[in-house]
């Protein structure tokens, strides 16, 4: 079979027969400045000169004559029956071109220009630990391999294969409709959620959900009660909205309610995970959740009821949502499929009060337009044939058997260094550290040696963000084989010298 060539770049020029300059001088030298300017990269196909005659109106011999003098300084290179290249060895002159490029000397030397407080405060909230792909121990990443691709794929195929007009052009701020009447019929059934298809707005994830919740229903410096630790999402998320960030304790029992009051009488919103506290795994006992509740009425406040987590839970009867507790549609609920699906899946979705969907569709068109619907018909039939509940029905019970794998093959390596508890929901383990080994090393500095061992483990303080947090590291094992398990913790035992 023929190697299929690659498809030539569209060129941005244009020629002025009024001007001195003869034609085939003009196209040589903006094919010239393109490429010297990295415009067109190395080993990027140029049209044939035919269709580039034909584009720009003139002779091929024109064309002819701008290439040949291309090719005889090196810029170009010609290939027998693929046509013509830029070249991967750039003449001296292009080489020293682009060394003195403005974006180049910006790249090496870096500096604040004019950036917002807003701007450098996002900054300065880049996720630690990126960069590693290892499966053991990345927390939050499921089991891609078990992912029913298959039916995946077959149900994509199904929706694109001949798309309604109204699907391509015309599409819902909120999201595609028989999505969100399928979440909606899910999230009654499963976690207790009072609503209608309406009330669902469908986005990119939590992140998006959290900042659009943000941008609706608070002004700019409204104080946010956010959990400490808690996860760097809803910080972002926030400080993008402009919120003043009041980071509250999370005891055995979840959000400190109470020290909330005391020390942000004026706060206007809270966000919380009551079902599964991230990082730390608590969940929000009954009358802490109903304190929150009597909160948000007295305050005239909202809550943002972050259920990113609550498909997998293995022991204990669980919670229904905060939000089928709300009488006084306080709360917003946001969901996601990354946790349970694959990350790069990027849907999820919040479920409004029902006197709020009309606000929140038109922020959304604001701010964001749509959302694609590249997935959406797909995952919408993935719901209601029932391949979303049967794939957590058997992550649950794989899940399950990771964990206690994990525990087993923790514990005679990693005693006396970690303490190391079952949890009875999500995809991580928390390891605190003994004072024997934070003696040694801080859990950042852990981190480091178990990312140059190939591990990927969160630190724990890094969640922390007004004090310096507890010291331990966030052990992911959804995605890890039992089979690969003793060796994934002796590797992790070795890095930190245990």
């Amino acid at each position: 079979m023929a190697r299929r060539v690659a498809d030539a770049a569209l060129l941005p020029i244009a020629l002025d027969r009024g001007e001195g300059t003869p034609l085939h001088r003009q196209l040589y030298d903006q094919l010239r400045d393109l490429i010297l300017s990295g415009r067109l990269s190395a080993g990027q196909r140029l049209p044939s000169t035919r269709t580039l005659a034909r584009e720009l109106s003139v002779s091929r011999n024109t064309i002819t004559g701008a290439f040949d003098q291309l090719l005889a300084e090196g810029y170009i290179v010609g290939r027998v029956g693929a046509g013509s290249y830029v070249s991967d060895d750039l003449p001296e002159d292009a080489l020293s071109a682009r060394t003195t490029d403005g974006s180049a000397n910006l790249r090496a030397h870096p500096r604040e220009r004019g950036l917002s407080t807003r701007g450098r405060r996002l900054a300065n909230l880049r996720k630690a630990g990126r960069g590693v792909t290892s499966a053991a121990f990345t927390p939050g990443l499921p089991d891609l391999d078990a992912f029913p691709f298959d039916v995946w794929s077959r149900l994509m195929s199904k929706a694109w294969r001949r798309p309604p007009r109204d699907l391509l052009a015309n599409a819902e701020p909120a999201g595609y409709l028989p999505l969100r009447r399928a979440i909606a019929t899910y999230l009654r059934a499963v976690r207790g959620v009072r609503c209608e298809a309406e009330q669902v707005i469908v986005v990119s994830g939590a992140q998006q959900a959290i900042g659009l919740a943000a941008h609706v229903l608070l002004d700019e410096g409204d104080e946010a009660l956010m959990e400490e630790p808690g996860y760097a999402g809803v910080r972002g998320a926030l400080t993008a909205a402009g919120a003043a960030q009041v980071c509250v304790p999370v005891d055995g029992e979840g959000m400190d309610i109470a020290w909330a009051e005391r020390h942000a009488p004026d706060a206007k919103l809270a966000c919380v995970a009551p079902s599964l506290q991230y990082p730390l795994g608590i969940t929000m006992s009954l009358a802490r959740r109903l304190k929150l509740l009597d909160w948000a009425q007295r305050r005239d406040g909202w809550i943002l009821e972050d259920d990113y987590d609550s498909e997998y839970r293995y022991a204990g009867r669980p919670l229904a949502a905060l939000q089928g507790l709300d009488h006084d549609g306080r709360v917003v609920y946001i969901g996601t499929f990354s946790k349970v699906m694959f990350p790069s899946l990027r849907i999820g979705y919040l479920v409004v009060p029902a006197d709020l969907t009309d606000p929140f569709r038109f922020a959304r068109t604001a701010l964001d337009d749509h959302p694609s619907t590249a997935a959406q018909p797909a995952l919408a039939a993935f719901m209601e044939d029932g391949h979303f509940a049967a794939h957590v029905r058997r992550m649950r019970k794989r899940y399950k058997d990771r964990q206690e794998a994990l525990l087993e093959s923790a514990h005679p390596r990693l005693d006396g260094a970690f303490t190391i508890e079952a949890a009875e929901a999500g995809m991580h383990l928390v390891a605190r550290m003994t004072p024997t080994l934070s003696a040694r090393m801080d859990d950042q500095t852990a981190r480091r040696r178990a990312a140059e061992a190939g591990i990927n483990v969160s630190a724990l303080s890094t969640f922390y963000a007004n004090s310096i947090g507890r010291q331990g590291l966030l052990l992911g094992y959804a995605a890890v084989r039992e089979e690969e398990m003793p060796a994934a913790v002796a590797r992790l035992a070795g890095a930190l010298g245990i």
